[in-house]
């Protein structure tokens, strides 16, 4: 079954196909390891997660999926400084060390962003690796080393910077994102990790030692250049060093296109001589109630917070991937209340399945198998999960699970439990127990209704169901049995 993408390099819906045979090898962007994972975070990562689910379950892929961890930045370094109002007790004392305090804080964030990522679905034994920028140093080095001389860096005041006007001479930069070469400031050298896009200069590779700051060793030309990374040439170099270059697939979020991903190409290629990725596919913003998520606005939310407010994870996980992901997702908690619903009528829809496998009445043939193909044929289209689970609604819809004959029962059973291979929102197994009161009116009205089922007096049951239904409770019939239900 062919899966097509959209590939940012190209700018269009192209056919894909692993470098390798069977095997598809992808890089997401992880987490910079400084505060808690908001929303928006959580769509970059359940982004890939969505991928990589459909390239094994679908496709039949062997996925080698790597996410990294930016344990070194300017932000880890502010915060983790002596004194910082962000220090956290849990993280432990504060040393003189800058290196050791960077850790403590970084490591903190790290755990409870696998935490949270678990926490909504994604699971570790999907990755292939999640490497922390701070164990490839010498490989961050080496790398740097290489493009010095390759040609294309240079040293200024202790620091390393890649020469844009040498590459611009020969290679593109601005293939994810149009550069407005107008305002490229040649010899002009940008520091900050993150810049803005009309700040098209050179970039920083390795950043000089300042007092406070965490630094390492590198050795250039008999010269120690002590310093760290910038943050561009830690996913190059970590990428080449868990994958190997080029890979498949690279994912990120739309803000990371420039200059993140493209200071990415210009160094791989310039250090290693090869194309960084064949696929570069970035997932849209998420905004809140409309409106672009700031602290400001308060309308900032991490998973923690939103799980505080008494909200599920799987209604979370379920509302973001029931959107494109190269959709701007507009998160509301009237539509989260929506999904929540819509992913409860599935699971009804599968309780039903299970509850019902023996009976062997001769009802109503239907093709599991035409299900799952119109269903896994819009997955195979840019991943458009609106127009999969429209597929699913309208089947589920037309056909109660009352009306269908047994060998259709087992087989749309089986479709459900790959599909949830795919969302991984649903629950298999027994039918939970719901504790509610019910009253002994309501009681009572039901075991007539039974027996008059029974007697085969079906102007008495439907008489008994009118009651109950007016009382604020409905009945779900099984085979051998009944239950009672709040509306």
């Amino acid at each position: 079954m062919q899966l097509y993408l959209y590939n940012t390099l190209t700018r269009s819906n192209q056919p894909f196909s692993p470098i390798k045979p069977n095997v598809v090898r992808m890089y997401s962007c992880g987490p910079t390891v400084y505060n808690y994972a908001h929303i928006g975070n959580m769509r970059a990562f359940l982004f890939p997660d969505l991928l990589q689910r459909v390239l094994r379950v679908v496709c039949g892929y062997k996925v080698d999926w790597v996410m990294n961890i930016t344990d070194i930045e300017d932000k880890i370094i502010r915060d983790s400084a002596i004194g910082s109002p962000e220090w956290k007790p849990e993280m432990g004392n504060q040393t003189d060390n800058p290196n050791e305090n960077a850790t403590k804080l970084a490591l903190f964030y790290e755990r409870e962003f696998l935490n949270d990522i678990s926490t909504i679905g994604i699971k570790r034994e999907h990755f292939h690796a999640i490497p922390r920028a701070t164990d490839f140093i010498s490989e961050i080095t080496d790398l740097v080393r290489r493009i010095i001389e390759k040609g294309f860096g240079y040293e200024a005041d202790g620091s390393i910077y890649f020469n844009l006007t040498q590459w611009r001479k020969s290679e593109k930069y601005g293939q994810l994102f149009t550069i407005d070469t107008d305002n490229f400031r040649a010899g002009v050298r940008i520091d900050a990790d993150e810049y803005e896009r009309d700040q098209v200069s050179d970039f920083v590779l390795w950043k000089a030692h300042k007092e406070g700051e965490p630094s390492w060793d590198f050795e250039l030309n008999g010269k120690n250049l002590r310093g760290r990374p910038g943050w561009h040439i830690e996913c190059s170099a970590m990428g080449h060093a868990t994958l190997g270059l080029p890979f498949d697939i690279h994912t990120g979020g739309v803000d990371l296109r420039f200059p993140h991903h493209e200071d990415e190409i210009a160094q791989s290629k310039a250090g290693y001589g090869v194309e960084t990725s064949a696929f570069w596919c970035h997932n849209e913003f998420l905004e809140v109630e409309g409106t672009k998520m700031s602290k400001s606005r308060g309308n900032f939310f991490t998973l923690r917070e939103l799980l505080q407010r008494g909200l599920d994870a799987l209604d979370i996980r379920f509302a973001m991937m029931s959107a494109q992901y190269n959709s701007v997702y507009n998160f509301t908690f009237f539509g989260l209340e929506s999904t929540a619903k819509a992913r409860q009528r599935i699971q009804d829809y599968i309780y039903d399945l299970q509850d019902t496998i023996s009976d062997s009445s001769s009802l109503k043939n239907v093709n599991a198998t035409e299900l799952r193909v119109a269903v896994f044929a819009e997955l195979l289209n840019n991943l458009h999960t609106p127009k999969a689970l429209e597929r699913v609604f309208a089947f589920i819809n037309s056909n109660p699970v009352s009306g269908l004959e047994a060998n259709s029962r087992m087989e749309l059973l089986d479709f459900f439990v790959e599909l949830n291979a795919i969302f991984d929102v649903w629950e298999f197994g027994s039918r939970p127990t719901k504790h509610i009161e019910i009253p002994a009116e309501v009681s009572g009205y039901a075991e007539k209704r039974w027996q008059a089922k029974k007697d085969r007096n079906f102007a008495l049951a439907d008489e008994m169901r009118v009651k109950i239904t007016e009382l604020g409770f409905t009945i779900l019939d099984s085979k051998d049995s009944y239950i009672i239900e709040r509306l």
